[in-house]
């Protein structure tokens, strides 16, 4: 039934002009909006939508998006230039940067404007 579909995903923001703001300058990422709505257009071809929920917006305390990077330490070190500020995660040792290290690939979370966990992950 949905073996030839394009699907998406989907999240929602409490405000559409910061979080523009915040995922076209601060990722750079292009986003295009339509309907109130945006589009973070990322490698791949599919695009994601982020919707407004206004004050019923429930920040997700999962991880929404993973950022990919060949260099976790540019990536990281750009994106502090920029005013991003990681988590740290009690349970988690990060090193000075806020790069956990311990368990996996090497990831780094952050928060957009609305207050959901993203991340950025060297492959």
């Amino acid at each position: 039934m949905f073996e030839k579909t394009k699907a998406f995903s989907g999240f929602s923001v409490d405000d559409i002009p910061a979080a523009k703001r915040f995922y076209a300058e601060t990722l750079g990422l292009e986003v295009s909006e339509a309907n109130g709505m945006l589009t973070l257009h990322i490698a791949g071809g599919n695009g994601v939508l982020v919707y407004p929920k206004g004050d019923a917006h429930t920040p997700a305390s999962f991880t929404i998006l993973n950022f990919p990077v060949d260099d976790i330490d540019a990536a990281v070190g750009e994106l502090t230039r920029r005013g991003v500020e990681f988590l740290r995660y009690p349970d988690m040792e990060p090193d000075a940067t806020g790069v956990h290290r311990n368990a996996g690939p090497p990831i780094a979370w952050f928060t957009d404007p609305a207050g959901n966990v993203l991340s950025v992950l060297q492959e």
